[in-house]
């Protein structure tokens, strides 16, 4: 679909009405600039789905138009798209030291690295694509080098936020840039994006550097081995780690491989101090006393091949909790996963170990890297939008970031709550929301295939509830006369010793169907499978009520 010329048009291909896989883009007439390619991962419909990315059908529609991806921050529901993204699309990436390092983590893997266009850039770059001019600010998260960006566009600026709070104490000491963010208001807004993950949660977000005070005293009262989970990604929760390691003189190991990398990386680009010889390898743990070793690993979200979730299980090769050490899980449970952590807790105190767990207003482990409210309005306070799109939430959350806009003077109907694929255009300052473009989710499974259909998941759904049924029967190759069978074979459908006169009633329909096809002539292949599904499934349906996958085979001899 085509913009009308002198048009701005903005839209998300991710990130709106759900949280994760962030894809945002801005475009005026022939000029695409995408903002992050993010993935998320499935819940447990999604059988053999690992990571769900955005369609980019428009953008492959309009890839001579797009000039840069760039990426506000290293966390995965923010980069996890992009070795997929840059197979179908291979644009230039723009992105913050750190940030590349992740990124370029992700393309060696993928090998994709010798053919990508990493671009460094900071809170001082100013780029130019066309007629869209960029700029960038400062903003605090829980990862370092983030930024929001500024797109100087012909019809007016347009604001993304990226992640931020406003941490007026942050522990790796990046501040956020209320300064620049202030005059970019008094230049003029014409719409803002801003992140809406906390806006129903009243007050300031906490400061990181709170939780450190709490690590340390954990440190302190633990009598044997300490693990902390924790996202590999926030990289300020891993300095505190190592700092409380140091101040009670223990060892520190890594498990888990995105923590091993992450922190390499961290260390290579000076965003972790970690003195030398503190880092021992896993299989080293047993020749420490338990008093002299942390272990910092990855599984703090319940992923069952994670390390944490092998460790409470047991099944770790190389570590093992024993009674009286201490694990403390550093981060909340993304909505959804509660369950998988809660399972992961059970198993840790059934070896006997002190758990540290909850929210983290109730262990101080933990602080969110999103905005409470009083943090969004004062990024609204700042921008003076006089249009503005809230993202990066649920429904429910860009709900209440409406009404937290409109408290501090964004004018009723300068709102817009969309969906994704909802494009809001701009003519003449004046913004509205029409139109729609392709969008949705793109499925990647365990063997990385960017393709996985709805046909294949309906399949497998199929499959988990109510089985197979296959149907062997060889034909004869003239006549179509059954020479052998049927053979009746089943998995996951019924107990086949307690249902001997329902295969048995299979195999007649089935015998009498192709008996039926013969005498009316039919010998097309197609047609005779057809018709078996058809019937078989019938009968099973009236005596079951299920609905099993039938897979006639069928052998010509």
């Amino acid at each position: 679909m085509r913009t009308n010329e002198n048009t701005l048009s903005i839209f998300a291909l991710g990130g709106i009405n759900e949280i994760g896989k962030n894809m945002y883009v801005v475009q005026y007439e022939n000029d695409i600039l995408i903002i992050d390619c993010g993935g998320k991962f499935p819940d447990e419909s999604l059988l053999g789905i690992d990571l769900i990315i955005p369609d980019v059908t428009y953008l492959e529609e309009n890839k001579d138009k797009i000039r840069a991806l760039l990426v506000t921050h290293g966390h995965e529901d923010h980069t996890g798209g992009i070795p997929y993204f840059l197979k179908k699309l291979n644009v230039p990436i723009y992105a913050t030291r750190f940030t590349l390092g992740l990124i370029e983590l992700k393309l060696e893997e993928h090998r994709l690295t010798r053919n990508t266009k990493l671009v460094t850039i900071d809170s001082d770059s100013n780029l130019e694509f066309g007629q869209i001019k960029v700029s960038f600010f400062k903003v605090s998260h829980s990862i370092p080098d983030c930024l929001g960006v500024v797109f100087h566009t012909p019809e007016g600026n347009v604001v993304h936020t990226g992640d931020f709070k406003f941490d007026l104490t942050p522990a790796n000491d990046q501040y956020s840039d209320i300064h620049k963010m202030a005059e970019i208001g008094k230049q003029g807004v014409l719409v803002l994006l801003s992140e809406s993950t906390n806006a129903e949660r009243t007050g300031l977000s906490p400061s990181e550097r709170m939780v450190g005070g709490h690590m340390y005293e954990a440190f302190v009262k633990a009598e044997g081995k300490i693990f902390i989970s924790t996202f590999a990604s926030n990289v300020n929760r891993v300095q505190q780690v190592v700092d409380a390691a140091i101040k009670t003189n223990r060892k520190l190991a890594l498990l888990g491989r995105s923590m091993v990398n992450v922190v390499e990386v961290a260390m290579e680009r000076g965003y972790v101090t970690i003195p030398d010889g503190m880092l021992i390898d896993g299989r080293e743990v047993d020749n420490f006393a338990s008093e002299k070793v942390a272990i910092l690993c990855t599984g703090s979200q319940g992923e069952p091949m994670a390390a944490l979730a092998r460790l409470a299980s047991g099944n770790y090769r190389d570590v093992t909790i024993h009674p009286g050490d201490t694990v403390i899980l550093a981060a909340s449970p993304i909505p959804g996963n509660e369950k998988d952590v809660s399972r992961i807790i059970d198993n840790l105190f059934r070896l006997g170990a002190n758990v540290i767990y909850g929210s983290g207003s109730t262990t101080g482990m933990h602080v969110s890297g999103h905005g409470y409210q009083e943090d969004l309005k004062l990024m609204l306070t700042l921008m003076k939008p006089t249009y503005f799109i809230p993202i990066h939430g649920e429904y429910r959350m860009l709900h209440h970031h409406q009404l937290l806009a409109e408290s501090v003077g964004v004018e009723k109907g300068n709102t817009f709550i969309i969906k994704n694929g909802e494009v809001v255009d701009v003519q003449n300052s004046v913004a509205r929301q029409t139109r729609t473009i392709p969008a949705g989710d793109t499925y990647v499974d365990r063997m990385g295939a960017a393709d996985v259909r709805e046909i294949v998941l309906r399949d497998r759904k199929q499959l988990s509830e109510d089985g197979m049924v296959v149907i062997v029967l060889t034909l004869s190759k003239y006549d179509k006369r059954i020479i052998q069978g049927p053979d009746t074979i089943t998995r996951g459908f019924v107990y086949v010793k307690d249902a001997e006169n329902l295969l048995n009633e299979i195999n007649r329909l089935v015998k009498k169907t192709v008996n039926d096809l013969q005498e009316d002539d039919v010998r097309q292949w197609n047609v005779i499978k057809q018709n078996l599904k058809k019937s078989v499934g019938q009968y099973l349906f009236a005596q079951t009520r299920k609905k099993p996958m039938i897979l006639p085979i069928i052998i010509e001899i």
